[in-house]
C-alpha cells in the first residue's frame, strides 16, 4: 500500500493519541483539515501544517514549499517560516543536496518565507531523495476549515484539477507516454505544470470573502477534497464531472495511462464553499489575479461527495479516495 492512510486507522492511531490536550490548540488533528490553528499569548493566532513529498522523483524542492505553504494559506494564514527534514540517498548526495535547496530557496523567496531550521542526513538505505516540510503562518483576521460547508452554498474551484499529478507524470513517464501515442510538445507543456501549483495568492484573496470551507486537493485529487469537505462538514457534496476544469494536457496523459484526472494529486487547485450570493464577486477578485473560476457543484443536506460522470453514471465517493498516481506506479 501506497499513500494516505485509510480515516479508519487515522482515527483508531492518531487522532487519540495527540499526548497532553492543550487548550490553545484550537484545531488538531482531525479528518480533512489542512494545518492546525494555535493560539499564542492569548490573542494570535498561528497554522502549522507539515507535508513529505513521496510521489515525485524532480522538483521535490519546489513542491515541498509550494504545498507546506498552500496548506497554511487555505486556511486563510499568511505562510512565514519553513523548517524541513531531508534525508538523502548516499550515491550524490552532494549534487542532489544542490539541487534541492537551490529549489527551496527559489520558491521561499517567490512566497516571502524563511527556512528557519531543520536537519539533513545521508541515509543508507534511501535510494532517492526524501523531504518533510513544515509551514508555520500567522493568521490576520479569522481562519478558515474544512468542515464548515453548508447546504445551499456553491462549490467553486480555481484552476484546473490535477496539476501538479499531469507534471510529475510527464516528468517521470516521458518515455512510456511518448510509446502510447502523447506528442513530446504535449509532454512538455505538462512538466511545465509544476509553475502553477501554489494557491497563496487566490486563497488568500478567497479567505477575505466569508468562504465557509476552503481546501487545498492534494493526494487523492479533487475527488478526495471534496470528500474530505463533505464528510467532514457532513453535508452533501454534488459535482459535475464536465464542469470541474481540466487542461487537455492533462486528458491526454490520463487517458494514455487510463488514469482517472479527478482521482490524481491536485495541488494547484483551490476548492471552496461559498454562500451563491458572492459567487460573481469571488470570479471577480480571481480575474483581476489573472485566474479562472468555476462554478462545479452545490452543497446539500446528506453526507458524502456525489460526482456525475461526464458517461451519465453517477458515482457515491466514500471518505477515502487512493491516488491514481500511486497506482500507476506500481503498475508501470
Amino acid at each position: 500500500m501506497q499513500g494516505k492512510l485509510h480515516p479508519r486507522l487515522l482515527a483508531k492511531y492518531i487522532f487519540k493519541r495527540v499526548g497532553f490536550r492543550d487548550p490553545d490548540v484550537l484545531i488538531g488533528p482531525s479528518y480533512g483539515e489542512d494545518a492546525a490553528i494555535i493560539k499564542v499569548e492569548n490573542t494570535k493566532l498561528i497554522a502549522v501544517h507539515a507535508d513529505p513529498i513521496t510521489g515525485a522523483v524532480s522538483n521535490i524542492g519546489k513542491l515541498a514549499v509550494n504545498i507546506a505553504c498552500n496548506d497554511i494559506a487555505v486556511r486563510g494564514a499568511v505562510p512565514r517560516w519553513l523548517v524541513f527534514v531531508l534525508c538523502l540517498p548516499p550515491e550524490n548526495y552532494e549534487s542532489i543536496l544542490n539541487e534541492i535547496t537551490l529549489q527551496v530557496d527559489e520558491e521561499a523567496k517567490k512566497l516571502k518565507v524563511m527556512v528557519v531550521g531543520g536537519h539533513t542526513e545521508v541515509t543508507e538505505w534511501l535510494d532517492r531523495p526524501f523531504i518533510v516540510m513544515t509551514c508555520i503562518g500567522t493568521i490576520r483576521d479569522r481562519y478558515i476549515t474544512t468542515d464548515a460547508a453548508k447546504p445551499g452554498e456553491a462549490v467553486i474551484a480555481v484552476k484546473w484539477a490535477a496539476l501538479e499529478g499531469t507534471s510529475i507524470l510527464a516528468s517521470d513517464y516521458e518515455d512510456t507516454l511518448v510509446k502510447r501515442g502523447v506528442s513530446r510538445e504535449t509532454i512538455q507543456r505538462a512538466v511545465k505544470f509544476i509553475d502553477y501549483i501554489s494557491v497563496v495568492k487566490e486563497a488568500l484573496a478567497l479567505s477575505e470573502l466569508p468562504v465557509s470551507a476552503m481546501h487545498d486537493p492534494t493526494e487523492g485529487g479533487v475527488a478526495a477534497g471534496l470528500a474530505e469537505i463533505a464528510y467532514a462538514s457532513n453535508v452533501e457534496i454534488e459535482v459535475w464531472e464536465d464542469k470541474i476544469p481540466l487542461r487537455k494536457e492533462t486528458v491526454k496523459i490520463c487517458n494514455a495511462l487510463n488514469i482517472d484526472p479527478l482521482k490524481l494529486i491536485s495541488s494547484g487547485m483551490l476548492i471552496a464553499t461559498i454562500d451563491k450570493n458572492l459567487v460573481e464577486e469571488a470570479k471577480s477578485r480571481m480575474e483581476k489575479l489573472g485566474l479562472n473560476l468555476s462554478v462545479i457543484g452545490e452543497v446539500k443536506k446528506g453526507r458524502g461527495l456525489i460526482i456525475h460522470r461526464a458517461n451519465g453514471k453517477t458515482e457515491k465517493v466514500g471518505p477515502y479516495v487512493r491516488d491514481e498516481l500511486f497506482r500507476i506506479s506500481e503498475e508501470l
